[in-house]
């Protein structure tokens, strides 16, 4: 499994344009074959900070989701949302060993 976190902040005067296209895609890509988690959870220590927390089976489900038409209709649209760039964390889904 590979795990992604996708760290954005939001302007405030767009929060719930992003809220709403945030939606779609989350519902979209929940239904992908390769998709085992997808959800956004907000910050309560910043002001307008989201995470996208997504659980994909493999590196192909990632690659077909970042080409699938709900995820490039977000991406054209997240520009516009964004007050910083959006930070981006891969981690493999397996435990470390200890």
């Amino acid at each position: 499994m590979m795990i992604i976190h996708a760290h954005l902040q939001v302007k405030p005067d767009q929060e719930q344009a992003f809220l709403d296209e945030g939606k779609k895609l989350i519902e979209a890509s929940r239904q992908e074959p390769g998709n085992v988690q997808y959800d956004l959870m907000k910050s309560v220590e910043r002001e307008g900070h989201y995470t996208m927390i997504e659980v994909w089976k493999d590196a192909q489900a990632i690659e077909a989701h970042n080409t699938s038409e709900h995820f490039t209709a977000f991406s054209k649209k997240a520009a516009g949302f964004m007050s910083a760039p959006m930070e981006l964390k891969v981690y493999s889904g397996e435990a470390v060993p200890m």
